[in-house]
């Protein structure tokens, strides 16, 4: 089996580069899939204004108060491959993974197994190694 990796689609990268440097303090979150067919990583749907409790599968710009009172609204890129699909398709989210890391420059990657997994406590705990 040859690993397909996915390229980013150009919108994409640019609405990504846009939502990095987005002034608003409210949580937003970006949902992407692959287009199995054009092998391309493209946007599914945007959110505004969204809890944790309600975003579970997607990308959010999450406002994180430290334990010695600043605040900072970490860029979190949370990778799930949905569960059940086939191993050639497995390999094709993992290896697109990292060229989406690469062109949206991210830093702060996390990757759950279970949407259920992704709390509040959950990515506090993520956010801890990055002081």
């Amino acid at each position: 089996i040859s690993l397909v990796v996915c390229e980013v689609d150009d919108s994409l990268k640019e609405k990504l580069k846009k939502f990095r440097f987005r002034k608003e303090t409210n949580n937003a979150a970006i949902l992407m899939k692959i287009d199995m067919e054009k092998q391309l990583v493209i946007l599914e749907e945007e959110y505004e204004d969204i809890s944790l409790d309600d975003l579970r599968d997607e990308l959010p710009d999450y406002k994180y108060i430290h334990a010695d009172g600043r605040v900072s609204y970490p860029l979190c890129f949370i990778f799930s491959s949905p569960m059940g699909c086939k191993p050639e398709q497995q390999m094709m989210y993992a290896g697109s993974k990292n060229r989406l890391v690469q062109a949206a420059e991210l830093t702060k990657v996390f990757e759950t197994r279970n949407a259920d997994d992704l709390t509040e406590e959950w990515l506090k705990n993520q956010l801890s190694f990055f002081r």
